[in-house]
């Protein structure tokens, strides 16, 4: 004998494949759109339709984007000198909330796990340094969260950037192992001021 009825059990499924979300989550969750009205759930139904249809990478820096190129690197007042190396768009994120940083981004799409599968060849690194290469970069900045994978994806980044700008890793105030994305503003800004050039 099932708890639920079919339809809901499904949703619960559905939910739980969220990143974060347990059984118990899922289900207030699930109860929580069964009690909404209908124009509201529409609403719901409808805005995951269209961030799946219209949001994918921006052309430039990887970052998520509705236009072929994003925000950021349209922005002709960010410095276009100093380019911030990230994983991932949360990171984009966190860095931003500290409104310490005004220069543009390059999103990995991931960091080197050979456990995982993922190679060099996976991420967006052969883009990055034809763009170090082609621009007139002054300063690369390598934020990546400091994990085993973390580093090894910084040292060999660091390795082919080292021939053409400054190359530099913010200074962590996080432990081995700690996610960007869950770090204060407080302490991701003087993650920032503390980067140092890397060896």
């Amino acid at each position: 004998m099932t708890v639920y009825t079919r339809p809901l059990a499904r949703l619960i499924e559905q939910l739980q494949r969220l990143p974060g979300v347990g059984p118990k989550t899922a289900q207030r969750l699930a109860l929580h759109i069964l009690k909404r009205s209908e124009e509201e759930v529409k609403a719901l139904a409808q805005a995951l339709i269209e961030a799946k249809r219209q949001v994918g990478l921006c052309q430039v820096c990887f970052h998520l984007s509705a236009e072929p190129v994003c925000e950021i690197c349209r922005n002709t007042n960010r410095d276009n000198s100093t380019i911030c190396v990230v994983a991932d768009s949360r990171d984009v994120i966190a860095l931003e909330k500290t409104r310490e940083y005004r220069g543009k981004y390059h999103v990995l799409g991931g960091v080197i796990s050979p456990m995982e599968g993922i190679g060099p060849d996976q991420l967006h690194i052969e883009s990055l340094v034809r763009r170090v290469s082609q621009n007139k970069t002054g300063e690369v900045i390598l934020a990546i969260s400091p994990s085993v994978e973390g580093e090894t994806t910084t040292l060999y980044i660091g390795q082919l950037l080292k021939p053409f700008t400054k190359v530099t890793r913010i200074a962590f105030g996080l432990p081995m192992g700690g996610d960007l994305e869950y770090a204060d503003e407080v302490t991701l800004a003087r993650a920032l001021e503390g980067r140092r050039e890397l060896d």
